[in-house]
Order: C-alpha cells, then sequence, then structure tokens
C-alpha cells in the first residue's frame, strides 16, 4: 500500500485595513452616526454586501438606524474602571506629596478617563511623560491612542515609543514625530510626507533633542489584550464584533420599517379628496402620516364612495424575538446586558444582580490586569521626570494602585447574611467581613464584644493559682 502525500497549498488572503484603517473604522462605530457609517461602508470594499454597505432597490429604501451599542458597552466600562479607581499610594511621604501635585495639575481622572476610552476603541497607545517650564512647573501627563503611536522593540520588548501630531501651516501638511526612548527624547518633523528641518514649521522651531538618564523611559506603553492579526499591538474591544453589529443594526431597521410599513392604508375616491384651491388639483398625502390611495369614482348602482382603511399585520413577536438574538450575539463575551440597563427586573435579589454581571466583571478584570501595572509605571516615569527637570538625583519609586469591588452585595444583605447563626464564620471573622477598612481594630473589637454580650457569651479572665487555694 502506498499514501501519497498531500501537495502543498499555497493560500494567500488580502487583509481589508491596515492598524490605522482599522482604528479609523472603529472609532466611527464608537461616534455612532449613521450618517458616517453610511459613508465608510459605500468607499470600503465590502464583498460580504453587509447591511450599512448594501443598496437597496430604486424604490425598496429603507432608512437605516444606527443602535448606538458600541459607544455605550465603551462608555459603560470607561465609568466603570475610571470611577473604580481608589488610591494611588505610595511608601515614601514626599513622594506621595509631590504626586498628589503633579495629579491634580494633570487632571489625572480626566486623563485616565480618556485613557480607557481609547485602548478599547483601538487596542492600545502610550501615556506620554513631557516637561515644559512655560506650562507647568510639574510632568505634563498626555495619553495618545494606538493610531498616533508607533512601538519600536528589540528583542520582543519596546525600547521606543513614536508619537505622531499632524498639523498644518501654511497650506502645508506637517507630522512631528516624537521619539522617547531610555535615555533620550528626539525630534523629526514631516512636510507633506518628506523629512524637513524643524526650523520649517514656526510649532517646532525650538525644539531640541534631550538626554538625560538611559534608566528610564519617558513613555509608558498600554496594551491591553495582544492582536491576533498586527504583531505587537493591541485588540480592540469591537474586533470580531463588527459583524454582529452591523446585524444588530439591521434587525432594528428592519423592524422600525415593517412598524412604518403596517401603517393604517385609506382608499379615498376622488371626490372626497382634498384639491388645491387656486388649480384644482389633488393634494399630495403627507408621506409620514396622512397616506392614502385614491381610487376612482364608483358609478355602479351598488357601489358605494365610502373611504376605507386597510391595515397590514405586523408580527411585532417574531422581530423582537430576532432583534434579542442579535443582541445577545454582540454582548456575547463583551458585557452583561443588565450593565446596560437591559432586562434588569426590580424583584432580583443582590445574589441575582450579580450572577447577571459577571461578563461585566470578567472584561473589567481584564482591564484592571493591565491598568495596574501601567499606572505604576506612569507614577514612576513622572516622578523620576521631576527629578531629572530639578536636576535631582533620581529615587526608587514604590506605589500600590488600588481599584473597589464592583457589583458587591448591598449592605443589607452583607447584614442578613452575616447574622444568620448557620453561616459557618467566627463572630470575629463577621465583624471583619462586614466593616473592612472603613472601621479600626479598637472598633471591631468594642463591637465584638457587644456582640458577644448580646448572644450571652461572656469572657472571664481565669483565676490565677494562688486564687483557687485561697490565698
Amino acid at each position: 500500500m502506498k499514501i501519497d502525500e498531500a501537495d502543498g497549498n499555497t493560500i494567500r488572503i488580502k487583509e481589508r485595513f491596515d492598524f490605522r484603517t482599522n482604528a479609523f473604522k472603529n472609532r466611527i462605530w464608537y461616534r455612532g452616526e449613521a450618517d458616517e457609517l453610511h459613508q465608510l461602508y459605500k468607499q470600503v470594499e465590502d464583498p460580504l454586501c453587509s447591511f450599512w454597505n448594501a443598496s437597496p432597490s430604486v424604490g425598496r429604501e429603507i432608512r437605516k438606524i444606527h443602535t448606538g451599542l458600541p459607544g455605550e458597552i465603551i462608555d459603560t466600562l470607561t465609568g466603570i474602571i475610571a470611577r473604580d479607581l481608589n488610591d494611588i499610594e505610595l511608601e515614601d511621604a514626599q513622594q506621595r506629596d509631590l504626586w498628589d501635585d503633579i495629579e491634580d495639575e494633570n487632571n489625572l481622572s480626566e486623563v485616565l478617563e480618556k485613557a480607557i476610552r481609547e485602548i478599547l476603541i483601538v487596542g492600545d497607545g502610550a501615556f506620554k511623560v513631557s516637561l515644559d517650564g512655560e506650562v507647568s512647573d510639574y510632568p505634563i501627563i498626555e495619553f495618545f491612542p494606538g493610531d498616533r503611536v508607533k512601538f519600536v522593540r528589540k528583542r520582543g520588548r519596546i525600547r521606543e515609543v513614536d508619537f505622531h501630531t499632524d498639523f498644518s501651516e501654511e497650506s502645508h501638511s506637517f507630522t512631528l514625530v516624537e521619539k522617547y526612548g531610555y535615555g533620550y527624547v528626539r525630534y523629526e518633523l514631516l512636510r507633506d510626507g518628506n523629512p524637513a528641518n524643524l526650523d520649517m514649521a514656526k510649532a517646532t522651531a525650538g525644539l531640541v533633542d534631550v538626554a538625560f538618564d538611559d534608566s528610564f523611559m519617558m513613555a509608558v506603553p498600554y496594551i491591553w489584550r495582544q492582536s491576533e492579526k498586527w504583531d505587537g499591538r493591541g485588540k480592540s474591544l469591537l474586533d470580531g464584533k463588527i459583524d454582529a453589529f452591523d446585524s444588530l443594526d439591521e434587525a432594528y431597521s428592519q423592524w422600525i420599517h415593517a412598524m412604518r410599513e403596517s401603517r393604517p392604508m385609506k382608499y379615498i375616491p376622488e371626490d372626497v379628496i382634498p384639491r388645491d384651491e387656486k388649480s384644482g388639483t389633488l393634494l399630495a398625502p403627507n408621506p409620514f402620516d396622512t397616506q392614502f390611495v385614491s381610487i376612482p369614482m364608483m358609478m355602479g348602482e351598488t357601489s358605494k364612495n365610502e373611504i376605507g382603511v386597510i391595515q397590514p399585520e405586523f408580527l411585532a413577536d417574531r422581530y423582537d424575538t430576532t432583534y434579542k438574538t442579535a443582541l445577545d450575539m454582540a454582548l456575547q463575551g463583551i458585557i452583561s446586558p443588565s450593565t446596560l440597563g437591559i432586562d434588569v427586573k426590580k424583584l432580583d435579589n443582590a445574589e441575582s444582580q450579580r450572577e447577571k454581571e459577571k461578563t461585566t466583571l470578567y472584561t473589567r478584570g481584564a482591564i484592571i490586569q493591565t491598568l495596574t501595572p501601567a499606572l505604576q509605571k506612569l507614577v514612576e516615569v513622572a516622578l523620576c521626570s521631576y527629578y531629572t527637570a530639578n536636576q535631582m538625583p533620581l529615587q526608587e519609586v514604590s506605589c500600590s494602585i488600588t481599584f473597589g469591588e464592583y457589583a458587591n452585595p448591598s449592605f443589607e444583605a452583607v447584614v442578613e447574611t452575616m447574622s444568620n447563626p448557620n453561616t459557618p464564620m467566627s463572630i470575629e471573622a463577621k465583624v471583619d467581613e462586614m466593616w473592612g477598612s472603613t472601621k479600626d481594630e479598637e472598633w471591631k473589637a468594642e463591637e465584638i464584644r457587644r456582640i458577644k454580650e448580646q448572644i450571652g457569651v461572656v469572657s472571664e479572665e481565669e483565676p490565677a493559682l494562688a486564687q483557687q487555694i485561697g490565698f
């Protein structure tokens, strides 16, 4: 017997977008404007004929509606994570005071909110720390999304971050490239796509390269999950879900179109249709609310010139089922429906609500897992930049980032659970679980004593041996 080996096959797949174009497409979906989506897909070749790319036949046009779900998902997750940042704690008191000043000067909460939103839309980005005495005495923290950032790697590790800024002067387009590496910041200028001297633009005329201690880089990359398409780049929250969002828009648009088509239609004899006072012609119906069809006047003996009303059947249940299926596919693996306020029953208890939030918890945890080390590195870089600007020796920076809990049971539910005598926990453990860090240890100890007295548990000191024998 002989087995012939398979011939080697060559398979070629052409990508429709590069990283920056894909980021632009995701940004259009996030913006949520139906007109912008229509323009985007009319300029993009789509062999699969998606809903936003399809062109209906003449006379059968429908209104294309965008639900705005991608933007709602990203804004909701951004708000959940940004609000849950409890504290950035530094061990050294002087560093703590310095960081508080830097944080207030840069309004870090807004910078952080922008960073989270951008990495969900684009997939990655980087914090840029710069020094400008004319603007602030402290380091300036900015966040650049991934479509304005290029990572330069060496043996798989990021050794340089290039920030791109586009601007125009005197009918020329310029691109400033700021190269942030370990121990240096270098500037390059492109004029109409060609290398140019920094003096050729007013905005860059005073820029000079900077060198400093090569132990740190004044840029902090932030990648929350790796992309399978572009090596070394991040993956957007919307990647892999665009078709699902497209189908959801189609289902909802078809639903609204069917509802509009099912409006009652009036059949009116011509002699009762209003006419124009000047020309005597029949008045055209309003296309939105007074549609009717004119019919010739009946001349038969048994005919009646009556106004007939016919209303097509509207299968709302079927459209509702289709819409819910498309919605489930769009949210699957990203966020729980209850997080967006979808199908949340008022009678659900705290445990049931928490179960509904599990998908949101997983996504939130994945983002925080990568955000925490990025923030720790940002604090270190900002302080080192301040020391460098003021010609001070660099110091070791140690900080911790804490985030609050999300979808915790209500306090009433915790009290009910802890007060249950069948709960397998000691009184000390119950008190600590209920109050956590909101009460100090002395207060907790006093509370434990009071609870034990209430239930009849009294602790007494064991008598000494001399007391037992009567001495």
